[in-house]
Formats: C-alpha cells, structure tokens, sequence
C-alpha cells in the first residue's frame, strides 16, 4: 500500500458516494486509483504531469477531475472522508505561520523607504577619490604629449 492511498475504510465510504460511471477507459482503470491519484498530487503538490505512472496518463486524470469538479462530486467525497470531531480527544495544530509585515495586503510603503532601500542595495563598491577630476592625468594624455 502507499503512502498516500486510500485505506480500505475510507474507500468503503466513499464507494457509496461515488457517481455512477459510463462504461470506458475511466471506468475500466478504477475509481480507487483515480481518487488515489487525485489524493497523491494534493498531498504533495505535484504538478498533473508529474503523476507516477500508476496513476494512467495524468491526461486523462485530470480531464476526469476537473469534470467531477465541475459537477460537484469532490465535495460530496470529502465530506464522506471527514472525520467526526471528538469534543474530549481532539488534536489541534498549533504550527504558526509568520508572514512579513509588508505582507498584509497593503499597496506598499511610501517612496522615501524604496529610495532608502535602493541607495543602501546600490552603494558604491569603492571609495571617490579626493583628488578634483581636472587634476588627475591619464597615462593616455601623457602618451600623446610625449609624441608631440
């Protein structure tokens, strides 16, 4: 069994909520796969076409999932799948997730900060030189006074 498949529990529940299928390809591979599949890339994100090959073409999985989206059948499944909350035992998660404060949906902060950041991002490499510019030579010029 994988990691992410159905136990044989939770496909019994949802077996009794399943739409009933047309004969084809669909029908043919099985709706535990297909829901498996579907359950896999939400757990862990994969893009369709990075669906193990298991699974059938993802073609072909994801056509059937964005049809069952559509018509209203995932959550149906879903609420078949929840678990029932125990008032005495339950777990809750207590991960925080801390987000900047720049990012609360605001349209940005004033133009005096973006100007702060970009002179402190772009300063210059090296130190100006004290020397005024019409002072400094240049081995070019001394070159060309030498040849005259």
């Amino acid at each position: 069994m994988h990691r992410h498949a159905l136990t044989d529990a939770q496909w019994q529940r949802v077996q009794r909520v399943l739409p009933r299928q047309r004969a084809g390809p669909a029908s043919t591979r099985g709706d535990r796969l297909f829901i498996e599949a579907v359950l896999y890339r939400a757990k862990t994100g994969a893009p369709w076409r990075d669906l193990p090959e298991r699974f059938g073409p993802w073609k072909s999985v994801y056509n059937r999932f964005s049809n069952w989206a559509r018509q209203g059948h995932w959550a149906t499944i879903f609420r078949e799948l929840q678990y029932e909350v125990d008032d005495t035992g339950s777990i809750v998660d207590g991960s925080v997730i801390r987000a900047h404060q720049d990012a609360s949906g605001g349209k940005g902060g004033s133009n005096a900060m973006l100007w702060a950041v970009l002179e402190e991002v772009f300063q210059p490499s090296s130190t100006p030189s004290s020397t005024p510019k019409a002072v400094r030579s240049t081995s070019r010029s001394r070159r060309a006074s030498a040849t005259k």
